[in-house]
């Protein structure tokens, strides 16, 4: 029979909370243990005074949050055009499994951890000290998000303003930005078969042949080029910058400002808006869609399984990577929203819920995005796979030109651009409050200022805005590509998804977590997570990750322009400023710590726990709180769950 707990433990539970002590029933009583290991012992460590955190005022808040910061451009841009080149709805296979497997998971493992420390993303990881490097790693990673990541606003907005006209800028070949081999109309399916009237005039006035129309341009091409980019000739030609967006980068950013910087009582309203119209502009963009011709051809080529694809290993690498770039994970923002939750909120059923969201949003998508292709083909008489695109040459190529065929074809691009507009909004204003509050966690509460929250705010938007001026010259789209291929890539979030399952199981206990998240939702998680944590996960992670370095290609722009060597270095650079934040800190730490590495090993891994924990502890503690301590002092304890 087991022997009883000390007296100490149980009595630690009369400090609970009404509601809390409740839930506490639903688990066995623990003795506290102190740092080094001992029953009833706790350790007394200096820390920073603590100032109550801010929480949401409605718990839908949170939802809408982390819907409007995970469901992204990704959602729309990216996952219709894999689920068509990876075998249609045979994709969904290994998306879902990867789902289950790593994407709610990780997803819920940084909502809870945030939730239970009631920190950003660096304060998150004193649950294991040694590992801070996680924090400081996701906040490279966000900054850097944050920094390229609205460069695609910039542009969205550039293309909203350019909507309000009679006629689409890009519709035509008559303007000043416009080359001779320009051609508002030709399919070269129709000079091959002899059936197009306007190919016959030309060939028949001597003006082009068929070899000319094979390298003629579109208007969008041309006005994406050469109007919004003026693209240079590669990245050592930055040339001038363009005004035009600079200004509407200006203005995007004063709006994520003023979205962020009171912190998440107005950020949780805005994003009521900026979150659900979205869904409102796709509903309407799909009805529109599927009452077009050639909507169904679109379709029908999205959603047709091809069994076969199943076989090859880059369709399973393509799920991975979509899953942890879609859902949000690696970047800090979604432990700091959890860090604004109640700390007795039920995480894991919101966790179940914002995953069936943001896939479900990328399903639907593209029924969106397909059914408007499909009207293209049919109109250029093409194999749809010559429409398909994603990333930007989906959003600011192929749907302008869709909607330019279509009646009425400004209000289509301005509800289209206003959609990814919102779109892109929610998800960097999060970010941008991800960031802020991970540094704001960094400094005490005695240096609390009244206006803290907006300097830093302004400081962060200002920071991001100077090295975006590299974006908006001639040679900003090379910039561009270098921060979205590295500083952000699959292999940067597969990096820190792995160690952050590795720490929270294998270093603080998987266990003991549950055992924490159960204190929090007053019942255990299905053990489901626990394994994922321990052994799926981090197998998935890894495995992905050595997959993309085994078949690491040098980055190209449009397949022609290859990247000098120093680009390649600088963004290698970019990306290991974030992986080796982990490590290096890691060693660092171990380094200069005292005693042997056995001693050094459990001092850093022995959790520092916050005032809100300090209601676990047994009641002949004295509070930090209390007028007799120094202000500057909080008992570190060991976790009673």
């Amino acid at each position: 029979m087991d022997k009883q707990a000390p007296p100490t433990a149980s009595s630690s539970c009369s400090l609970l909370l009404p509601e809390e002590a409740k839930r506490s029933q639903l688990l066995p009583p623990a003795p506290l243990m102190a740092a080094d290991g001992k029953k009833g012992g706790v350790v007394v460590g200096a820390v920073p005074g603590h100032q109550e955190r801010e929480t949401w005022t409605r718990q839908m808040d949170f939802i809408m949050s982390c819907v409007g910061f995970a469901v992204g451009l990704g959602n729309v841009w990216r996952f219709p055009y894999l689920c068509y080149k990876n075998g249609g709805g045979v994709f969904l296979i290994p998306y879902m499994l990867i789902v289950f497997v790593g994407g709610v998971p990780i997803f819920f493992l940084e909502i809870s951890l945030g939730q239970f420390m009631k920190a950003g993303s660096i304060n998150v990881w004193n649950i294991a000290p040694l590992f801070k490097g996680l924090g400081y790693a996701s906040m490279v990673i966000v900054f850097f998000c944050n920094t390229y990541y609205i460069m695609v606003l910039a542009w969205a907005f550039y293309y909203l303003i350019q909507s309000f006209s009679t006629q689409l800028p890009w519709s035509t070949c008559d303007h000043a930005w416009n080359t001779n081999s320009c051609l508002d109309a030709y399919s070269l399916h129709h000079c091959n078969n002899a059936t197009d009237n306007r190919t016959h005039a030309l060939l028949a006035n001597g003006n082009l042949t068929c070899a000319d129309l094979a390298h003629a341009r579109s208007p969008i091409i041309e006005f994406w080029e050469n109007k919004v980019l003026k693209i240079s000739s590669g990245l050592d030609d930055p040339g001038e910058i363009n005004w035009e967006l600079l200004l509407c980068l200006m203005a995007v950013w004063l709006l994520i400002y003023f979205c962020v910087w009171k912190g998440v009582k107005s950020t949780g309203k805005i994003v009521y808006f900026t979150a659900t119209f979205p869904y409102v502009v796709l509903i309407i963009l799909l009805v529109r869609g599927v009452t077009l011709p050639g909507a169904y051809d679109g379709i029908m080529y999205y959603v047709k399984p091809d069994w076969s694809k199943l076989q090859e290993a880059q369709v399973w690498i393509d799920a991975g990577t979509q899953v942890f770039f879609s859902y949000a994970i690696g970047l800090g923002a979604l432990t700091a929203l959890g860090s604004y939750n109640r700390f007795n909120n039920d995480c894991y059923k919101d966790a179940f819920l914002l995953a069936l969201i943001n896939s479900g949003t990328s399903f639907f998508a593209g029924f969106v995005v397909f059914s408007i292709l499909g009207f293209m083909a049919a109109e250029q008489g093409v194999d749809i796979s010559q429409v398909a695109e994603s990333g930007p040459g989906l959003a600011f190529i192929a749907y302008p030109k869709a909607v330019s065929l279509m009646p009425v074809a400004p209000l289509w691009a301005g509800l289209f651009f206003f959609m990814l507009l919102l779109l892109g909004l929610d998800s960097q204003f999060v970010g941008v409050e991800g960031f802020v509050t991970g540094i704001l966690d960094l400094f005490p509460g005695k240096y609390e200022h009244r206006y803290k929250r907006e300097i830093a705010v302004a400081l962060c938007c200002l920071l991001c805005f100077v090295i975006d001026l590299s974006m908006v010259t001639q040679g900003g789209m090379y910039v561009f590509q270098l921060f979205d291929y590295y500083s952000a890539s699959g292999m940067t979030l597969l990096w820190q998804a792995f160690w952050e399952c590795m720490v929270v199981s294998w270093v603080y206990g998987a266990d003991r977590f549950m055992d924490d998240i159960a204190r929090m939702i007053g019942y255990r998680p299905f053990p489901w997570m626990k394994w994922c944590w321990s052994f799926i996960t981090p197998c998935v992670c890894m495995g992905i990750f050595l997959f993309h370095l085994a078949n690491y290609k040098a980055l190209t722009y449009n397949t022609t322009y290859v990247y000098p060597w120093w680009g390649e270095v600088v963004g290698w650079c970019l990306a290991l400023s974030s992986m080796l934040c982990i490590p290096v800190s890691l060693v660092y730490k171990l380094f200069f710590a005292k005693g042997s590495f056995a001693q050094r090993w459990a001092h850093l891994t022995t959790p520092v726990w916050g005032s809100h924990h300090l209601e676990y502890m047994a009641p002949d503690v004295k509070s930090p709180n209390s007028p007799a301590n120094d202000d500057n002092k909080v008992i570190i304890f060991e976790s009673v769950m």
